[in-house]
C-alpha cells in the first residue's frame, strides 16, 4: 500500500502516531474534549499567537536537547514585561543565539558533488531489507556512541563510497545534511501539524575508515544538541508561511543551497502491527524535500528492524539503489569491529 500525504498535514512523528491509532497492537487516539471558551478580555496579538506561544510551549518541551537556558530564554523574549532582559542568564543566552544566528547565516555552500545540482523534479526510489536493531544498538555502546550516530555514520559512507565509484573522490569532502529534530513532546504527537526544526549536520563522505567516521558524526551530532540552530530554524520556516511567494521561495533556497541532502530518522512502534487482520511486515517513507535539495534518506526503526529508504532526483541519482546497497556492508564493517574489541572477563 503506497500513500502519498502532503507535509502540511503532519510531520513524520505524527504520523507514526496516526498509524499507530488506526492498526490493532498500537494505541487509542485520545478521546475528544470539550474546547475551552476563549477570554474576550485576552489581547488578540496574531504574531504573539501564530509565534511566540508556540516557540515557548516547544522551547519548554525541549529543553532536555538543547540545554536548560533555552526555555527560559523565549519566556523571557514573550515576556519582556518581567524585566529579565538585562540578567546574566539572559545576556548569556542572547549571546548564544546570536553565534548561531550568524553561524546560520554565514554557513559555506556545499561541497559540490555529483548529488548537487539542479533537480529536474522526477523522483526515484530505493529501500533496504531490516537491520537488526539489537545489533545495530550493540554496536553503538560498544563504541560509545548512539544509534543514530551509527545509522548516519553508515549513511556517510555509502555516500562517499557511491561517488568514489563514480570518479568523484570524497577524499576531504564533507556534505551538509538538513536533520529535521522533533520539538514536539511525543504525547502530543497526535494534534499533527510540523512541530520540527532542522540541524545542519555535516557528513564526513571522504572519512574511509568506519570507526574514525562514526566519531567525528558523534562529535557534530554533540556540538547540535547545544545549538539553537533547529529552533531558530522552527521561527523562520513558521515566518515564512506568513510571507508572499517569492519570499518563501528565497528562504527555502538558502537552506537548499546550503544543503546535499535531508535525512531523518523516525522511530516507529517496537512490535509489528497489524491492520484488518494482516500483520504489516515492513514499513517504509520517504522523505520531502524542498528547493533544489535532491537526496532525501529516510530511517525508520520498526518491529525490532531499522530500515533505510532513499528518494533521489533522477537527474542527480539516476539509481539510488546503488547507495543502499552499500548501506549494509557499511554497518557490517563497523560490526566487525566491534566483535574485535576485548571482551570484558567473565562475559
Amino acid at each position: 500500500m503506497v500513500l502519498r500525504i502532503h507535509h502540511c498535514i503532519g510531520d513524520g512523528i505524527s504520523l507514526v502516531s496516526v498509524m499507530m491509532s488506526i492498526t490493532d497492537g498500537g494505541m487509542d487516539p485520545p478521546k475528544r474534549r470539550r474546547r475551552a471558551q476563549p477570554d474576550a478580555d485576552a489581547d488578540g496579538d496574531w504574531l504573539s499567537d501564530a509565534v511566540m506561544k508556540p516557540l515557548t510551549d516547544l522551547a519548554s518541551k525541549a529543553v532536555g536537547m538543547y540545554g536548560g537556558g533555552i526555555g527560559k530564554a523565549v519566556e523571557m523574549l514573550s515576556h519582556p514585561q518581567q524585566g529579565l532582559l538585562g540578567s546574566l542568564d539572559m545576556a548569556r543566552t542572547g549571546a548564544k543565539v546570536l553565534g548561531d544566528v550568524a553561524a546560520m547565516a554565514l554557513m559555506a555552500d556545499d561541497s559540490p558533488t555529483l548529488l548537487k545540482g539542479k533537480p529536474i523534479g522526477q523522483k526515484v526510489v530505493a529501500w533496504s531489507e531490516p537491520l537488526p536493531l539489537d545489533q545495530v544498538k550493540a554496536v553503538g555502546k560498544a563504541l560509545n556512541c548512539s544509534v543514530n550516530d551509527v545509522l548516519l555514520a553508515c549513511a556517510a559512507g555509502a555516500i562517499g563510497g557511491y561517488l568514489r565509484d563514480l570518479g568523484d573522490d570524497p577524499a576531504g569532502k564533507e556534505i551538509r545534511a538538513m536533520v529535521p529534530v522533533n520539538l514536539r513532546p511525543l504525547e502530543e504527537a497526535w494534534k499533527l501539524g510540523n512541530r520540527f526544526g532542522l540541524a545542519p549536520l555535516t557528513l564526513p563522505i571522504g572519512i574511509d575508515n568506519p570507526i574514525e567516521r562514526v566519531y567525528a558524526v558523534r562529535a557534530r551530532m554533540s556540538q547540535l544538541k547545544d545549538s539553537y540552530q533547529p529552533l531558530l530554524a522552527f521561527a523562520v520556516l513558521s515566518l515564512a508561511g506568513l510571507l508572499i511567494k517569492p519570499v518563501q521561495d528565497g528562504l527555502l533556497g538558502l537552506f537548499a543551497k546550503k544543503s546535499t541532502a535531508v535525512m531523518t530518522n523516525v522511530p516507529g512502534p517496537a512490535v509489528p502491527l497489524k491492520f484488518c487482520g494482516a500483520t504489516l511486515r515492513q514499513m517504509m517513507f520517504w522523505v520531502p524535500a524542498s528547493g533544489d535539495i535532491g537526496v532525501g534518506v529516510s530511517i525508520l526503526s520498526y518491529g525490532g528492524g531499522v530500515q533505510f529508504g532513499l528518494i533521489t532526483d533522477k537527474k542527480l541519482c539516476p539509481n539510488p539503489q546503488h547507495i543502499i546497497d552499500r548501506f549494509e556492508p557499511e554497518f557490517e564493517k563497523l560490526l566487525l569491529v566491534t566483535m574485535m574489541l576485548p571482551w570484558a572477563e567473565g562475559v
